[in-house]
């Protein structure tokens, strides 16, 4: 796929933004607002993370995007009566107009980002309007989609990025100034608010600026191929021809880049260490965790590299075999992707040299939180890999070519807070 393809679907039809009656908490019905919120559904650290949320408020959002039972569609199925029992308990209510939603996340350390929340013309990465980045898992898909029809709701949007500052970020400005619907501080420190943007002249001064604009998938790869999924189930017009997103203009409010981690399960570190000797530079460090990373990111400056964690030390491995790498990286693809740290981790290290399954839960997870990664390995026996994160214009630049990186690249953030705003697809 090429760029002047992508510019000219682009100039065809760009971002179409769709209002919406949003369903929220009713705040005199829940403990609070930050005690029915949770991070995205990937995010949350099971079990452990999904036992902390559910005890926090007995409404928490994860009942309905993690729900626990013992077979897939126990767990679908709970989650749609949890859903119905909430709306009909007032739990969950709807807003009385459509309209679109300006969300903001605020931190200490002086981070802002603002955004509109809506339901987005679901397009294929060949319209070039919505542009992918990273592959997806065929089993995480059908979990999200078989979800998603037993609710028939969007429970959390997907986070998008383009590159606009024009009449949309003015009336996410002005609309800011107002007092907001919601406003709650989550217990990692973050601030949220959130407003509902319902005269119908800003409404379409969002839509006509979004119209001309391209978008990333910055988070939710495999909620965007699901509502892909299930639009081409249902025939058009159908309110599954959309599907709940954020969109953050990145021109003002550039996200964060972080790396997602690797769980080896059943690798003890000892194992992984001896498939690789000879084929990467292999250090032993003695330092801790922040240290550590310091070292990962100088040593990602000269080529690729990866921490190994789990036995109690970290280990750096760098300088791999230049013939290690032209035997396992797949030709006839760009640079950028070939020399990719995950490209390298994913086609290098996991197939050829440790044989580990990349799409296996039983043989790896993929964890956001550093130091709960290098915790879990080193309770399990397993292996923790580290990554360094890739930057911004790369993945940008790889998504315009119609290139893909390895699954679970990249962590842009922040993410957006789930319960806040819900979409039902009958209301």
């Amino acid at each position: 796929m090429n760029t002047a393809g992508h510019s000219e679907a682009t100039a065809r039809r760009g971002l179409e933004l769709t209002p919406f009656r949003g369903l929220r908490y009713d705040p005199d019905r829940v403990g609070s607002l930050a005690a029915v919120t949770s991070p995205p559904y990937d995010v949350v650290v099971r079990p452990d993370g999904v036992h902390h949320l559910q005890s926090a408020d007995p409404h928490n959002i994860v009942r309905l995007i993690l729900p626990q039972a013992g077979t897939p569609s126990a767990r679908n199925e709970q989650a749609a009566d949890t859903l119905r029992r909430w709306l009909d308990q007032g739990i969950l209510t709807a807003d009385p107009v459509p309209g679109l939603y300006v969300y903001e996340q605020r931190d200490g350390g002086g981070m802002l980002q603002r955004g509109v929340i809506g339901a987005l013309r679901v397009s294929e990465p060949t319209e070039g309007v919505v542009l992918p980045h990273e592959d997806v898992m065929a089993p995480v898909v059908a979990d999200r989609a078989a979800l998603m029809r037993a609710t028939r709701a969007n429970l959390e949007p997907l986070l998008l990025t383009y590159r606009g500052d024009g009449t949309a970020a003015e009336v996410v400005e002005r609309t800011a100034e107002k007092p907001p619907l919601l406003a709650t501080t989550t217990e990692d420190g973050f601030q949220h608010r959130l407003w509902s943007v319902t005269d119908p002249a800003d409404v379409t001064r969002i839509q006509s600026d979004l119209a001309h604009q391209q978008a990333l998938i910055a988070d939710g790869h495999h909620r965007w191929a699901t509502y892909l999924r299930l639009r081409a189930e249902h025939p058009s017009p159908s309110a599954w021809d959309h599907g709940l997103v954020l969109l953050v203009d990145t021109a003002r409010y550039p996200l964060r880049v972080r790396a997602i981690h690797r769980l080896l399960h059943g690798l003890p570190v000892a194992d992984a260490l001896a498939a690789v000797h000879g084929l990467f530079r292999v250090r032993h460090l003695d330092a801790p965790l922040p240290e550590a990373l310091a070292a990962l990111a100088d040593a990602s400056c000269a080529g690729n590299a990866f921490l190994l964690a789990g036995d109690g030390a970290f280990h750096l491995l760098d300088r791999p075999d230049p013939d290690l790498l032209a035997r396992t990286i797949p030709a006839g693809r760009p640079a950028a992707w070939r020399s990719l740290d995950a490209t390298v981790l994913h086609s290098t290290l996991l197939e050829h040299v440790w044989h580990i399954p990349e799409d296996s839960p039983a043989h790896i997870a993929y964890i956001h939180d550093t130091a709960a990664t290098v915790a879990k390995a080193e309770r399990n026996g397993g292996t923790a890999v580290l990554m360094h994160p890739v930057r911004e214009d790369v993945v940008r630049d790889l998504a315009r070519l119609g290139v893909t990186m390895p699954r679970k690249s990249t962590s842009f953030g922040p993410k957006p807070a789930s319960g806040l705003v819900l979409r039902a697809l009958e209301i």
